[in-house]
């Protein structure tokens, strides 16, 4: 079959697919209509779909080895400002991070590769997903038994990129280093002892132990992390007082770390309690960290990438063209998958040169390109053919 002739004429159904989940945005891991148009759908294409936790799973194929393929579907918490006439009307929830087009682009694959069901040497498993966002969706699916029966031998996913990209881009990393960062999140909660502003020498000052706590975590970044890894750490949230002539009883900063690396991710996890503890204590109060979940660095299996890009150019897509070595300061829960099986993460270009190009993901006025949507789905779907293949 050639998948990417056969995409495009699915193009439109797919299209419909997108702007539906699109249209009805949903945050975190509880999903009811994003499940429910998934399950009607695969069901639809003759496979028998599941609930996986908070997410829906099916298999098709003839047992021997096992690749998952993985959409994510969920959206942000936030309005959006599209002006697409199919923007959700909510206010409150957008797609603006582009989960929508690979849940699309993750059910055509699964009807390409039903209709080639018969030439297929192995078994395709899939993974659709709620709660990336806030890191809680993949965990969720792997305690529900996604990498079991039958457990998967290797697993790939997608993610668009918005922006002056040009179409039939794809952005990988086959280096064996981090293709995305870690993300820890964090709250520091600091005690103090409240008493009137006229007063200080009264009080133990939260809020001067949270800006010393605050200079003391950047020291980390500057003299202790390896200048060879990428390392940050944000303090977004410095919350305290309640009126300007009183001194509170507490304070929490809250904030993430990022790395590229494991070893950097475990100094800084440990270093960051140490610090934030001993300076408190130096100013009288008390620190307790408080971790708020995360997700270690997302690292491609750089063999099982080559391999993926190789079948990627047999496949006769326009301007279809591979950049390799590519790394990016965000984070993805699919960092759980790859920790567990060898697996291959990639951007693919769902940008525009003109205008509707000149924002990035997470702005309420991000604008994606369709034409991906049959790229994507045929890769997958001949990727996840060709890996069979050629592993058995």
């Amino acid at each position: 079959m050639n998948y990417y002739e056969r995409a495009l004429e699915l193009k439109e159904e797919t299209i419909a697919d997108r702007r539906y989940i699109h249209t009805n945005a949903e945050v975190g891991l509880h999903m009811p209509k994003a499940k429910a148009y998934v399950l009607k759908k695969l069901t639809e294409y003759g496979l028998d779909p599941k609930e996986c936790g908070e997410g829906v799973t099916a298999t098709l194929g003839k047992g021997g080895k096992v690749i998952l393929l993985r959409a994510d579907m969920d959206a942000l918490p936030m309005p959006e400002d599209s002006g697409l006439p199919f923007a959700c009307p909510t206010g409150t929830e957008g797609h603006c991070c582009g989960h929508d087009l690979h849940a699309a682009m993750l059910l055509t694959a699964a009807r390409l590769l039903k209709e080639n069901e018969d030439a297929l040497e192995g078994t395709v498993k899939f993974m659709f997903q709620p709660g990336e966002e806030n890191f809680t969706g993949a965990n969720n699916m792997v305690e529900n038994g996604i990498l079991e029966n039958p457990k998967p031998d290797i697993a790939m996913a997608y993610h668009v990129g918005p922006g002056k990209i040009p179409m039939g881009t794809y952005m990988y990393n086959d280096s064996g280093k981090a293709i995305m960062f870690s993300m820890d999140g964090f709250e520091i909660h600091i005690k103090g002892r409240g008493s009137h502003g006229a007063y200080p020498h009264m009080s133990i000052d939260p809020i001067n132990i949270g800006v010393h706590v605050h200079l003391a975590l950047q020291e980390l970044i500057a003299r202790e992390c390896n200048p060879n890894d990428a390392c940050v750490l944000t303090i977004g949230q410095f919350q305290a007082g309640s009126a300007p002539n009183i001194i509170p009883e507490s304070a929490v900063l809250s904030g993430t770390i990022r790395t590229n690396s494991p070893d950097a991710r475990n100094l800084l996890l440990k270093r960051m309690k140490e610090v934030s503890e001993r300076t408190a204590e130096v100013y009288g109060g008390t620190a307790e960290v408080v971790m708020t979940g995360g997700v270690g660095p997302l690292i491609s299996d750089a063999a099982l990438t080559k391999e993926m890009v190789g079948y990627m150019n047999e496949l006769p897509i326009p301007g279809l063209m591979g950049y390799p070595g590519i790394t990016a300061s965000a984070s993805e829960d699919f960092a759980v998958v790859a920790e567990q099986i060898p697996s291959v993460f990639m951007y693919i270009s769902a940008g525009f040169l003109d205008e509707r190009g000149a924002v990035s993901a997470h702005n309420p006025k991000v604008l994606f390109n369709e034409d991906v949507l049959p790229i994507g789905s045929a890769c997958l779907a001949h990727c996840a053919t060709e890996w069979l293949k050629n592993n058995k």
